[in-house]
């Protein structure tokens, strides 16, 4: 019995932490979005949630060199 929680608990972690690679990846594809659209407010906050929410990660990487564009910075 212990094993399968064990294993349910695994399963479930693994599944949740896909699902945040899913939406961070859908945050960053509608920063782009509205950065080609000219809303570069908007932008700039999903670029920022990006990098709160999934700091370390590539998408945060990726995120930050796109705020510092934005913000004026070296592109």
């Amino acid at each position: 019995m212990r094993k399968t929680v064990a294993i349910m608990l695994v399963l479930a972690a693994l599944i949740t932490g896909g699902c945040a690679g899913d939406k961070g990846k859908e945050l960053f594809e509608t920063a782009q979005f509205e950065e080609k659209q000219g809303n570069r407010p908007h932008a700039v906050q999903l670029y920022a949630e990006i990098v709160k929410k999934y700091p370390g990660s590539e998408l945060a990487k990726k995120a930050e060199e796109r705020l510092s564009v934005l913000k004026g910075g070296e592109k």
